[in-house]
């Protein structure tokens, strides 16, 4: 079931002890890490009701773990990718995952704008000028202290799959503690934008927008930035052309 961008194999497996998903990843590779911390520690939220997967064996040298099999299909790309109540169900999952705990960081902001001009400093096809601009936004940018929940990273339908009109939540290989709004750059950028009323429905089921205009718009500019250069890097030419138009749209907060 691998996506085949990066080195990340994942294997749907019948055993005698029922069927498994087994991931696996090369050594330089972080996100098998991040997923077993996920679930060691932040899952259950999701898993004691069938909303996720349990975890049953993991490996942090071997940057290996395998997990229970949810049924299931996708969300995306099925009906489920365009009806309100998925988003409800997701809207009102991500809340009970944010909710378990918060804390107050004070260098997450200064890593975020970091991490942006460090992936401007990659091979990408974002022109002269938009890139002139972006570091111009960054540089300016005056950090502080925010509030972060743990994340899953890529809240969105392709990591959602629907059971009986049930949705559950796969991949926590982007997990980490950021503030709760970037979990919504995703959505902002794709399904929301074609149908308002998907964003209405997740969060009705979040019960409320937490976004501040000048939050969003840098976790919309950092999410740009990283899905137009991330994209060219692996050579998935769709998902860079949505990085591009990301672009737009985050600098057009400005």
């Amino acid at each position: 079931m691998s996506w085949d961008l990066v080195d990340t194999v994942v294997l749907d497996v019948d055993t005698e002890r029922g069927r498994v998903v087994i991931k696996a990843a090369g050594p330089h590779n972080h996100h098998i890490g991040r997923e077993i911390t996920a679930y060691q520690g932040f899952t259950d939220c999701l898993a004691r009701r069938g909303h996720a997967a349990q975890l049953l064996h993991h490996d942090r040298d071997a940057n290996l773990l395998v997990i229970q099999h949810l049924r299931g299909s996708l969300a995306q790309g099925s009906d489920a990718e365009s009806t309100p109540d998925t988003y409800w169900q997701a809207g009102r999952l991500a809340r009970a995952f944010h909710g378990q705990a918060h804390h107050i960081d004070h260098h997450w902001d200064a890593a975020a704008v970091a991490k942006s001009h460090a992936w401007l400093d990659k091979p990408h096809r974002i022109e002269p000028q938009v890139t002139a601009r972006l570091r111009t936004i960054l540089t300016g940018h005056q950090s502080r202290p925010v509030t972060v929940v743990p994340t899953h990273g890529d809240w969105q339908p392709r990591n959602w799959l629907v059971d009986g009109g049930t949705v559950k939540v796969i991949d926590f290989g982007r997990f980490a503690w950021r503030p709760s709004a970037s979990e919504f750059c995703r959505l902002a950028a794709q399904q929301w934008r074609q149908d308002p009323s998907l964003e209405d429905a997740f969060f009705a089921g979040y019960g409320g927008d937490p976004r501040s205009p000048e939050q969003w718009r840098m976790l919309a500019l950092h999410e740009a930035i990283g899905t137009a250069v991330w994209a060219f890097q692996v050579g998935d030419v769709p998902f860079e052309n949505q990085g591009h138009r990301m672009l737009a749209d985050a600098l057009a907060l400005f």
